[in-house]
């Protein structure tokens, strides 16, 4: 457990905030979105919910075992598609199992009824991605996962796909994410060099940090801290139903197997095989922005990382308790074979500014389970020290 951090300065707590009319939007403006009525939802939503710059989205009562994953497009609604591809619908009240390698969309609680300024980016929560949880929200209308147009009023639906292990869902559970956007908030280059000069957005411990297109480059740490060190793990094939809402529960090694530094300094990734590992860096991301992983990147190999690639502001920052924190990696390799090496480009973080510091910062004293990580599974684990 890390230590209580001190109180970083939030919106809450200086006379005069600095406001941008083009941003992400932080947590006291999610706030007043969800009074306005831009957020919408079927049962009133729970600050526990409300996260620095980002709103976590819960589980409808029911799940729709599909056939095949799919897009509305934009001359249907999610609804119709449901109709013509359900199989069978599973009651989420009481909970219930999603099988592992099949295709569901649950509808959510919350809805969006967006300002034509404003858009919308979803991705699954740092858990989700951990348990190997293909999760993405879809809209009415929608030609994209997880991207919602500015001025989209309607139902949000979850597609959840469990790949490495099945699991236990009820109604609430809260699986992805989202953020608000006005504008093109995205960070300019030299703006993005600036804020690793200021702030050290990546330590590579000395090395330069690689920027390339306004992102900056994480690289795979297979290396560790010696011969009997994990530097990863790999989920086993024919696992038990873990249950998402249980916390520090399972013992890790009856769903993974540890993984250890090879002679030859490499790893190779197979094919249909999930992991977890940990950036070499470590990731700061200052109060008044937020950061994104993109999740597969051609330029760096024929894998994907990282399905949760939000970072919140404070993730990682010494003013909340995250000096040293790491990226875990979700690492799933596409086709063919990979070999991987110590120190490799495995993707590219981009930095996002906020319209507004935000009155919270991801850190312990919300609550926030990956501060100061190194490499770290899920929640749903015991930790070494339980």
């Amino acid at each position: 457990m890390a230590e209580t951090a001190t109180s970083p300065p939030t919106a809450s707590s200086t006379e005069t905030v600095e406001r941008f009319s083009t941003g992400i939007l932080p947590s006291q403006d999610l706030r007043e979105a969800i009074a306005r009525g831009q957020i919408t939802a079927s049962n009133p939503i729970e600050e526990a919910q409300i996260q620095p710059a980002s709103l976590d989205l819960r589980l409808g009562d029911v799940a729709y075992r599909l056939q095949t994953s799919f897009l509305p497009g934009p001359n249907a609604r999610v609804e119709e598609k449901v109709r013509a591809l359900s199989m069978h619908a599973v009651d989420l009240r009481d909970g219930a199992v999603l099988e592992r390698g099949c295709v569901y969309i649950v509808p959510l609680m919350e809805g969006l009824a967006l300002g034509k300024k404003t858009t919308a980016i979803a991705n699954p929560k740092s858990s989700t991605g951990r348990l190997d949880i293909f999760a993405r929200v879809i809209t009415d209308f929608g030609s994209e996962f997880d991207h919602i147009r500015a001025g989209y009023e309607g139902p949000l639906w979850a597609e959840i796909s469990p790949r490495s292990f099945s699991i236990l869902v009820r109604s609430g559970a809260r699986l992805t994410q989202l953020r608000l956007k006005q504008g093109t908030p995205r960070a300019a280059e030299s703006a993005i060099r600036r804020l690793q000069d200021e702030v050290k957005l990546v330590d590579a411990g000395g090395s330069e940090a690689g920027i390339h297109r306004g992102m900056v480059a994480i690289s795979v740490d297979i290396r560790g801290d010696g011969p009997d060190q994990v530097i990863g793990y790999r989920a086993k094939k024919h696992a038990a139903l873990l249950d998402v809402s249980l916390i520090d529960h399972y013992d890790p090694m009856d769903f993974w197997d540890p993984l250890y530094p090879s002679r030859g300094g490499g790893l190779i990734l197979d094919p249909d095989e999930f992991y977890i590992l940990a950036s070499k860096e470590a990731v700061t991301v200052p109060p008044d922005h937020a950061a994104e992983m993109i999740a597969y990147d051609t330029l760096v190999g024929e894998f994907r990382v990282h399905y949760a690639g939000f970072f919140d502001p404070g993730f990682g920052h010494s003013e909340s308790g995250g000096s040293g924190s790491r990226a875990v990696l979700e690492v799933r390799s596409h086709e063919v074979p990979f070999l991987i090496e110590d120190g490799q480009i495995v993707g590219r973080l981009f930095y996002e500014r906020l319209t507004a510091l935000p009155d919270r910062l991801y850190g312990v004293d919300i609550g926030s389970n990956y501060q100061r990580q190194g490499l770290a599974l899920s929640k749903q684990f015991k930790r070494p020290e339980s």
